[in-house]
């Protein structure tokens, strides 16, 4: 079993940046492709951002090219999305996931772990 606990969410003004992070706890987190996904109210969870195993190939979902940057540390367990100007249609909670594939992306359907989320408001 693999835990995923997010942090770093909060209120910022459009064109801020923020950094959340993604710490797992239970068994490592170096053999699953790690994700981002987001939902807003009312919405259904969307794909955000995804890297590989190694880091050595990432993914991003159109509205995020250009703008977030996905990493992670497997020594350390952690996964972190950088946000750079953001928008207020970023607003969302926004949750890091596993998922036990070799491509970096996956459903919401296929992740086979969950983080509980981190709110993230970008007001105008």
């Amino acid at each position: 079993q693999v835990q995923l606990v997010e942090s770093g969410g909060g209120l910022v003004q459009a064109g801020d940046s923020l950094r959340l992070s993604c710490v797992a706890s239970g068994r490592g987190i170096s053999n699953y492709v790690m994700g981002w996904f987001r939902q807003a109210p009312g919405k259904e969870r969307e794909f955000v951002a995804g890297i590989t195993q190694t880091g050595s190939r990432t993914n991003y979902a159109d509205s995020a090219k250009g703008r977030f940057t996905i990493s992670r540390d497997n020594a350390g367990n952690m996964v972190y999305l950088q946000m750079n100007s953001l928008k207020p249609e970023d607003t969302a909670e926004y949750y890091c996931a596993g998922a036990n594939t070799r491509i970096p992306f996956f459903t919401p359907a296929s992740a086979d772990y969950w983080g509980q989320g981190t709110q993230v408001t970008v007001s105008s």
